[in-house]
């Protein structure tokens, strides 16, 4: 990190040179790290760190990788209202025949309790502005969750046909039970630590908003879902205050390590909503 213009390396850590790579990208190797490289911003750079017996050779396939993926998340973060709404009816028209038309879809910035909302009284969608970091898929998910909201209220057998035909469901409700487990227990993202495996929940979301209802972590209502309720959409709200915005961390195991075994939610579950 750097403060009055002075940068601090961590202890197990030390900054190499590799030819050709921008001048704001510093690369670290480290002696906490064996299978995994990550990557994030720290004081207008990009601190990509590595193991400590990497090639140098190797090094900068994997900058270029990184690097990238922390460009597109923070493209992805300043997407409009706008480009929400044209993606959300993308995605009705290959998902749902185009039978879910939202007059409205907004990023909005107090939900903490859930990822998203609707009403379907007047079509309008709501998403958590903490998914703009997130995988696009997960963002297309919870978008679609939402929009399938509109067609069917409840999360029964009709709810759970039309989300099937989503490709990545299971993996984003994984992604988003992680995210769940892993700040319910308030655990924060650690640069210099290699990435564990994370308990996915197995609760299922709430409903949708009811009508007139703008959604908050205000106290809600006799028969809604509020916190304490057993449901996972709630469990989200114990986690502590999110990383620094100058700190986005993006992992990328090393290719020569085998991959974890992914775990996914048991079928017809959902996460956090």
């Amino acid at each position: 990190m750097s403060a009055g213009g002075v940068r601090f390396v961590l202890m197990s850590q030390s900054v190499v040179h590799v030819p050709g790579l921008p001048d704001d990208v510093e690369v670290r190797r480290s002696t906490r790290r064996r299978r995994s490289v990550t990557a994030y911003r720290e004081g207008g750079r990009t601190i990509v760190v590595v193991p400590q017996r990497m090639a140098r050779s190797d090094i900068a396939e994997y900058v270029v990788e990184l690097v990238g993926r922390l460009d597109a998340r923070e493209k992805r973060a300043r997407r409009t209202d706008e480009q929400l709404h044209a993606r959300a009816l993308q995605l009705s028209h290959r998902y749902l025949d185009d039978r879910a038309a939202p007059r409205t879809v907004r990023w909005v910035s107090n939900q903490h309790r859930r990822w998203g909302s609707c009403t379907p009284v007047d079509s309008a969608i709501r998403l958590s502005d903490r998914l703009q970091t997130m995988p696009e898929h997960v963002v297309d998910y919870v978008l679609l969750h939402e929009l399938v909201h509109l067609l069917v209220p409840g999360h029964g057998p009709d709810f759970e046909a039309w989300m099937q035909r989503y490709p990545r469901l299971l993996e984003s409700r994984a992604f988003l039970a992680g995210v769940d487990h892993a700040l319910g227990h308030g655990l924060q993202p650690q640069p210099d630590a290699e990435p564990s495996d994370a308990e996915p929940s197995d609760a299922e979301p709430p409903d949708a908003e009811p009508p007139d209802a703008e959604p908050s972590d205000a106290p809600a209502p006799q028969g809604s879902v509020a916190s304490g309720s057993g449901s996972a959409a709630d469990t989200s709200a114990r986690a502590p205050g999110g990383s620094p915005s100058d700190v986005d961390l993006t992992e990328a195991h090393v290719r020569a390590a085998p991959r974890r075994a992914r775990t996914a939610p048991a079928d017809g579950t959902e996460p956090l909503f």
